[in-house]
């Protein structure tokens, strides 16, 4: 017998098959923030007084994590990642109350497909300077879910021109888009050296602090709140924020930020579902044509991207550990 059978068994590793924890988490994420738009509908708050406490209850309920062994992370941010989590704080505060706005002015299909039109700028700028690499067939990628969102919403834009509160509501819903992309892209880049409670509690943090200074400004009202509204926003805490918007913090240390932009497009099949299911409001042609492209799309663009990170060669001068030993 050889030395190397003697000393442990030939045992090669498999590759792995099935879906990684990352595209499962991502996958999870893409589900729970589809009952976001049906939350606020559901809601009769207004739509600053919605954002302020989905935010709140989401930063309670991560409170809890900081005492199971991170409070050591936390001492030891710089001032420099304090201040950078508070302006992804102030951004990700723009995302939601321009977003919850544009729900109450247009329509909730118009807006989901400006709010998540983002996956243009997050390929364009990750390519150039996050060095996720972007191949052909995730450009198209990219391309056909964007297509696919346009046709699925068509029907909102048949009537002709958008006109009044509706035009408002649709800039709002893309400024919105914008600022998600922002978030995206600074949590990419943050996630590669913080764990997911270091940095999404912060972040959270600050967005609540802005969203209240914004509800102070306009004259929102916070005080008091119904018990029906007050669990609509548990739920928004819980499933699109605790589940949705950390699952996707957690995955971007492990994908690509342009895989989680694009995989947001996954977010108006699912919400068109829960509205059949919750709503009673079945989908139209464009919706029944639109899905399966969206679905297209992001199958493209995901798994294309992933292939090429784990076949690429290492290059020399790069840190070459695992995205999970970036403590």
């Amino acid at each position: 017998m050889s030395p190397a059978k003697a000393g442990k068994p030939n045992n090669p590793v498999q590759p792995s098959t099935g879906m990684r924890k990352p595209d499962l988490a991502v996958l999870a994420a893409v589900i729970a923030c589809s009952f976001a738009s049906i939350f606020i509908r559901w809601s009769d708050a207004e739509p600053l007084a919605i954002a302020f406490y989905r935010l709140l209850f989401t930063s309670l309920m991560l409170l809890p994590f900081v005492f199971m062994g991170k409070t050591g992370e936390f001492k030891a941010l710089a001032g420099k990642d304090i201040w950078l989590m508070a302006g992804i704080g102030l951004v990700l505060s723009f995302h939601f109350s321009m977003w919850i706005t544009s729900l109450e002015l247009t329509s909730v299909a118009s807006s989901v497909i400006l709010v998540t039109a983002h996956p243009i700028l997050v390929g364009t700028i990750s390519h150039f300077f996050l060095k996720d690499r972007l191949s052909r067939l995730n450009f198209f990628g990219i391309m056909i879910a964007i297509t696919g969102v346009i046709i699925l919403t068509a029907g909102d834009f048949t009537g002709g021109p958008l006109t009044g509160s509706a035009t408002l509501g649709n800039i709002l819903a893309f400024v919105a888009g914008i600022c998600a992309g922002i978030y995206i892209l600074a949590g990419r880049t943050m996630r590669r050296t913080l764990s997911l409670v270091t940095y999404a509690l912060p972040v959270y943090l600050f967005c609540t602090i802005f969203l209240f200074i914004q509800c102070l400004a306009t004259g929102t009202e916070l005080f008091p709140m119904p018990a029906k509204d007050l669990i609509l926003f548990l739920l928004m805490a819980l499933i699109p924020g605790m589940l949705g918007h950390t699952l996707y913090n957690w995955s971007l240390k492990h994908v690509t930020a342009t895989v989680v932009s694009v995989s947001l497009l996954g977010e108006p099949i699912g919400s068109s579902i829960l509205a059949v299911l919750l709503l009673g409001e079945m989908p139209t042609r464009w919706v029944l044509i639109g899905g399966p492209v969206v679905l297209a799309g992001i199958v493209m663009a995901s798994m294309r991207l992933s292939k090429r990170k784990r076949s690429r060669p290492l290059r020399k001068g790069f840190n070459t550990r695992p995205a999970s030993a970036l403590k």
